[in-house]
């Protein structure tokens, strides 16, 4: 598998999915299910996002993805290797109105 495997057509692939995401309709839900929706359709372009922007690498059969999740003005060079604890909390670095559509109430027409 590992000589078939094309890494950067599979990076492609997420940033597609994170473009995917921004661009999804709401289903037409209130309340709890709503906000649940809204809050999986973040959690999915914020990692679709962040693997779209990895650098990947294929050696002795291992996958690599480096995502640099620092922020563009922190003047450190991308080869560091400075980790994220996975308990941190992750901007992906993409702006607010470039995400996943934010909730903006009750659909056109419908009722609240």
């Amino acid at each position: 598998m590992a000589e078939e495997l094309d890494i950067e057509a599979m990076i492609a692939r997420f940033r597609d999915r994170a473009d995917a995401v921004r661009r999804r309709g709401m289903p037409p839900v209130e309340g709890d299910e709503r906000r649940r929706i809204l809050r999986q359709m973040q959690l999915d372009f914020q990692d679709f996002a962040m693997l779209g922007d990895a650098a990947g690498t294929l050696e002795d059969g291992i996958l690599t993805l480096r995502v640099d999740l620092r922020p563009a003005d922190s003047g450190q060079s991308a080869d560091s290797g400075q980790s994220v604890d996975s308990g941190q909390s992750v901007d992906s670095g993409q702006s607010a109105d470039s995400g996943p559509p934010a909730d903006s109430g009750p659909p056109a027409g419908g009722v609240a």
